[in-house]
């Protein structure tokens, strides 16, 4: 199925006050429209379009960072803007179509999906949250009476419909509506209610900004810092009787030069951790200028990896290194370099790979002129 985001985003938003319209003022470090964009990239929704008020220079301005965005010309109204996106939505063949005000910054993945799985077996759902709070009437500062919440929601978006009924429901409306669920239903449309969220908030107000902010900085602080890092490295061969690799003396009529002990794996693994943390490469921390690391045991410059590493609240979560060479034959010495990782990274074994491909006697690798490793790394920090 084609899916569309359509994000309104054409308002003024003069009750937000600022002067400003409130989906182009800055929230919690970004802009309340990158929020909103990003909320449905995070949530894997591809083509997004937003409706734009095409005389605010904000809007330009903001919206410049996405050139994979699509963007229609807003109206004088809601309904005329959301219209016009679907309109331009046309020419791509969309076949489900959310619709989402760009003032709900703090959507969240699952209200998106719900919506979405409502859209296999109805034509129209949307996100609503049952009114709990007692509800009065009244007139000149005073209650006049009370009504009946029983069978009440208060309305939220994305609200998702099948994309051709929505664009005849909005082509056969005449007038304003409140939404487009409004829309829907003067069509005729069967809409059916999903979960709605408390944290998903329409920033109306000026007093909405700080908590949105709340909401948003609360939801970032619950997501796990992860860190990946790769790192390569190549050593020639020389004279020797071996090679050391990952850790272990592997036999070889010929050896690794280098200014260490030039375990080309190590090294890789390493330098995946350093780049993991932007803490540049093993040159950097020590230097090959530096005369007491001549010949020194690769595991040093691990180990200081691994404790920069925890030092800066990481844990490892996995290890993969490759190592490319015609010989020495790396499969009957794997397990002993995993278990040897292990060990000096303070890591259950099932979390580091070691494994080895040639490159089909091309390049330096294939003429067995040495040995090149590639590792990627993965650093998590809750």
């Amino acid at each position: 199925m084609t899916l569309a985001v359509l994000i309104v985003a054409a308002g003024k938003g003069t009750r937000a006050g600022g002067g400003l319209a409130k989906q182009w003022r800055p929230l919690a470090g970004r802009r309340v429209i990158d929020w909103t964009i990003e909320a449905f990239q995070r949530a894997g929704c591809g083509t997004i379009m937003v409706v734009r008020d095409p005389d605010n220079e904000h809007a330009i301005e903001a919206l410049a960072p996405y050139p994979e965005l699509l963007l229609a010309v807003g109206g004088p109204s809601r309904s005329e803007s959301v219209r016009n996106g679907l309109i331009a939505l046309q020419e791509i063949g969309v076949e489900r179509v959310l619709i989402h005000d760009a003032a709900r910054p703090c959507v969240c993945p699952q209200v998106i999906q719900q919506v979405l799985d409502a859209l296999d077996d109805t034509p129209a759902a949307a996100p609503g949250l049952a009114v709990t709070d007692a509800l009065w009437t009244g007139a000149d500062g005073h209650v006049t009476g009370t009504q009946d919440r029983s069978a009440l929601f208060a309305a939220q978006t994305p609200q998702g419909f099948h994309f051709d009924a929505i664009l005849a429901a909005h082509m056969r409306h005449d007038g304003t509506a409140a939404d487009d669920v409004e829309v829907a239903r003067q069509a005729g449309l069967a809409v059916r209610i999903t979960p709605g969220d408390v944290n998903n908030i329409k920033i109306t107000r000026p007093e909405d900004f700080s908590r949105a902010e709340h909401i948003l900085r609360s939801t970032m602080d619950n997501i796990p810092d992860i860190r990946l890092g790769n790192g390569y490295d190549v050593h020639r061969f020389g004279p020797g009787d071996h090679v050391m690799l990952c850790g272990v003396q592997v036999p070889h009529e010929r050896g690794l030069q280098g200014h260490s002990d030039a375990d080309v794996g190590m090294h890789a693994v390493t330098d995946a951790l350093y780049g993991a943390m932007a803490e540049g490469d093993i040159g950097r921390h020590f230097p090959p200028s530096d005369p007491q690391w001549k010949g020194a045991a690769s595991d040093i410059f691990l180990r200081h990896a691994v404790e920069l590493a925890r030092s800066k609240g990481y844990a490892i979560s996995n290890v993969d290194c490759t190592l490319v060479c015609e010989y020495p034959k790396i499969g009957p010495h794997a397990e002993a370099m995993r278990a040897r990782m292990a060990e000096i990274m303070g890591m259950d074994m099932g979390r580091v790979s070691i494994k080895a491909t040639t490159s089909e006697r091309l390049g330096f690798t294939g003429r067995k002129e040495g040995i090149a490793a590639l590792a990627t790394t993965t650093l998590v920090r809750a």
